[in-house]
C-alpha cells in the first residue's frame, strides 16, 4: 500500500474498489464454502426480498440504493437461476412485482447459517480495528447525499482559481475589452440598443465623467470580466449596477461573483444607500448571482431598454 499513502486521498476511489473486490472475492468463496450457489451482486437484491415477498424493481433499486438497470440485469440473472418470479401487481395490473421462486424460499433457508457466520467475522474484524468502518461508511454516504464529491472539487477549484483574479479600475486600454464582452453577451440574447452605444463607445463621457466607476476582472493578467457603477440622478438610488460582461472563457473561475461583490463594496465606500439595476430572467445565472448579492427585485420604474423585464435593488447601508 506504499502508492497510496504517497498519493494520498485523491485515490480513496482506487483504495476503495481494491478493498471490495477484496471482500467480493472472499464472498464468493464464502458462498461455495456454505454451499450456496449465489453471487456476491445478488445478495443485497435476495435479502431484500426474504424480508419483503414482492417488490417491484422500482422500489427495489431505491430501498437498495442501486440504478434501475443493474437491478433490472441482477433480477435477469436470478430469474434464469430459478431464485426468483415475477406475476403481475394484485394492486396495479399495468405493474410486474418479483418475489423468491421456490427455490429461493429454500435457499433463503439454507442461507441462514451463513449470515450469522458472516455477521460474527465482520463484529471480529470492528472489534479488532481502531476506527469503525461501517459507521465511517454511514457518515461518508450522508455527506456525500448533502453534497456530492464532484460538488465539494468543483467548489475547491473556484477557491483556487479566486486566488487567481485581481480586480482592478478601469484604464483607457480596457475600453475594447469592456465593449466586445458586453456587445458578445448582449448580441446572443437581444439585440444592441441605444443606450448600449451610447456606453460602450464612450464609457469615459458616459459613464466614468459623470461620477461613475467601471471596474475589470483579470485572470492570470488577461481581462475577463467587466462592471459597471452608473451614477444615477435618483431620489431613490445612487448607481445602477450595469454593463456586467463576463468572458465565457472565465465560466467556473468565480470571476462573475468577484467582480460583483466588488463593484458592491465600491459603492458602498462611496456612501451610497441603495444600487439599481436591470436584466432579463432568461440570463438565469446573472439573477442567481444577483439574488446571491442580496438583491430584492422591486418594479415600476422606466427604462430605456425593450429587454428588460426584472429590476432589483440592493441597500449597501
Amino acid at each position: 500500500m506504499n502508492f497510496f499513502e504517497e498519493v494520498g486521498k485523491v485515490a480513496i476511489g482506487s483504495r476503495l474498489r481494491i478493498l471490495t473486490d477484496k471482500v467480493t472475492e472472499d464472498a464468493a468463496q464464502i458462498y461455495k464454502l456454505y454451499h450456496i450457489d449465489m453471487q456476491p451482486k445478488w445478495f443485497p437484491v435476495f435479502y431484500a426480498l426474504v424480508r419483503e415477498k414482492e417488490k417491484t424493481i422500482t422500489k427495489l433499486a431505491r430501498d437498495i440504493g442501486h440504478s434501475h438497470p443493474s437491478v433490472s440485469k441482477i433480477i435477469s440473472e436470478m430469474l434464469k437461476k430459478g431464485y426468483v418470479k415475477e406475476s403481475k401487481d394484485k394492486a396495479d395490473g399495468r405493474r410486474n412485482v418479483v418475489s423468491l421462486s421456490k427455490k429461493g424460499v429454500e435457499i433463503s433457508k439454507e442461507i441462514k447459517d451463513q449470515i450469522i457466520d458472516v455477521n460474527a467475522a465482520i463484529e471480529e474484524i470492528s472489534a479488532q480495528a481502531q476506527h469503525k468502518l461501517w459507521e465511517a461508511i454511514g457518515e461518508w454516504e450522508f455527506l456525500l447525499e448533502q453534497k456530492t464529491l464532484l460538488r465539494r472539487v468543483i467548489e475547491k477549484k473556484k477557491e483556487r482559481d479566486s486566488l487567481k483574479v485581481e480586480i482592478v479600475d478601469y484604464l483607457p486600454e480596457y475600453q475594447e475589452i469592456f465593449r466586445s464582452l458586453n456587445v458578445e453577451w448582449i448580441s446572443t440574447y437581444f439585440t444592441m440598443e441605444e443606450s448600449d452605444y451610447k456606453a460602450l463607445d464612450d464609457p469615459q463621457g458616459y459613464i466614468l465623467d459623470k461620477g461613475g466607476f467601471i471596474l475589470v476582472a483579470l485572470y492570470e493578467g488577461e481581462p475577463l470580466g467587466v462592471c459597471a457603477l452608473i451614477k444615477m440622478n435618483d431620489e431613490e438610488y445612487d448607481f445602477e449596477l450595469a454593463k456586467m460582461a463576463v468572458s465565457p472563457k472565465a465560466q467556473g473561475k468565480n470571476v462573475g461573483f468577484l467582480l460583483a461583490n466588488a463593484i458592491v463594496e465600491k459603492a458602498r465606500s462611496l456612501g451610497a444607500s441603495k444600487i439599481y439595476l436591470e436584466s432579463n430572467t432568461i440570463l438565469k445565472p446573472a439573477i442567481n448571482l444577483y439574488h446571491k448579492l442580496g438583491f430584492k427585485k422591486v418594479a415600476g420604474k422606466p427604462t430605456p431598454y425593450a429587454r428588460c423585464n426584472i429590476q432589483m435593488e440592493l441597500a449597501v447601508k
